[in-house]
């Protein structure tokens, strides 16, 4: 058997992959996130499919219903939010499993700063205005940031700054960035992106903590900072300029 990691997008059910949405209907045992992971999803699933909530259980427990599966012969779909490279506790998981002997494979998901990003409308790398996308988060009761990755040292850089888990600590979190971005910087909170209930509150840095006073729910919302969510003026990229060579396009008018 092979137990079948899957990014199940942020929140809209048609944002989960094709692949995403074969695996799920090969399988006979489905556990998934559910407080993270809408249940529509779940619809894909074998009609006799055994489904297990994976929100209540621990890790010890998540592995005994894998265990059982193995036993049996049966295929697993492991559903996680978003996609499963940053912040999905795939790395404990897969360790138990190399342990056991027991095959696995993963199948990417569209990540919540994607969604956020579409959004708001806006590519979060601009020309001559910010390359770099930082994904990040503060310190939690989950677990503590290593030594050198503090926010203020990423902040310095003035890349897109992508802030995930933190709301709670926005106010101090906007302490940090001001001294590098500046009061006017665009900032934005978008909690749950691409659900039904979406919320989004955009404005300056140093207005972001009273603008998102009205969400009350601090959990499922990522924060973005940086100059490339208004961008202004800002030059064209070269991809598409016609005095551009590259492998697919020579230079127009010319050899």
């Amino acid at each position: 058997m092979t137990v079948y990691f899957i990014g199940a997008g942020p929140g809209a059910p048609d944002l989960l992959t094709l692949r995403g949405r074969d695996r799920i209907a090969a399988c006979p045992v489905c556990l998934y996130a559910g407080s993270l992971v809408p249940e529509e999803v779940l619809d894909h699933a074998p009609e006799d499919a055994r489904i297990i909530n994976t929100a209540p259980l621990t890790l010890d427990a998540i592995m005994g219903e894998i265990q059982r599966a193995h036993a049996a012969g049966e295929d697993v779909a492991r559903l996680h939010s978003g996609d499963l490279s940053v912040y999905s506790a795939l790395s404990e998981q897969v360790r138990r499993l190399e342990e056991m002997g027991i095959d696995y494979t993963i199948t990417p998901g569209v990540p919540a700063f994607s969604a956020a990003a579409a959004t708001l409308g806006r590519e979060l790398t601009v020309p001559e205005v910010s390359q770099s996308v930082v994904l990040t988060r503060t310190p939690g009761r989950a677990s503590a940031m290593p030594e050198r990755e503090e926010l203020a040292a990423f902040a310095a850089t003035g890349s897109t700054l992508a802030i995930h888990l933190s709301l709670h600590r926005l106010e101090s979190v906007v302490a940090e960035l001001l001294p590098h971005y500046g009061e006017e910087c665009p900032a934005a909170v978008v909690q749950r992106a691409s659900w039904p209930d979406e919320v989004v509150v955009t404005g300056c840095l140093a207005t972001l903590p009273e603008r998102a006073t009205a969400i009350e729910d601090r959990r499922s919302a990522l924060i973005l900072v940086g100059p490339a969510l208004a961008p202004g003026d800002f030059r064209d990229s070269a991809l598409y300029d016609p005095e551009h060579v590259r492998r697919f396009r020579g230079r127009t008018g010319g050899p």
